[in-house]
């Protein structure tokens, strides 16, 4: 017995759903980019500094340490830590 190839045509059993995501893909390709930056963010790039409160600790945080008189308080690191990893 001779056997010559298979007797199916060439049929891409794939070719169907090829065509179908062809028109997909374009229309994903049309969409642009977007950003949105909301009003609360404006205005939080609105101000450029450091607010005088948060400079002024740490100006005495810096004076602390030049000074050598500042001291770390363990437990209360230990306590934020915690309070941290547990959310």
């Amino acid at each position: 017995m001779k056997i010559n190839g298979t007797n199916q045509p060439n049929v891409n059993p794939y070719q169907k759903q090829l065509h179908r995501q062809t028109p997909i893909r374009s229309e994903q390709q049309k969409k642009a980019d977007q950003l949105q930056i909301s009003d609360q963010a404006k205005k939080m790039q609105e101000f450029n500094g450091v607010h005088p409160a948060r400079e002024q600790h740490v100006n005495t945080i810096k004076q602390e340490i030049d000074a050598g008189q500042y001291k770390v308080e363990a437990e209360q690191v230990a306590k934020k830590m915690l309070a941290f990893w547990r959310k």
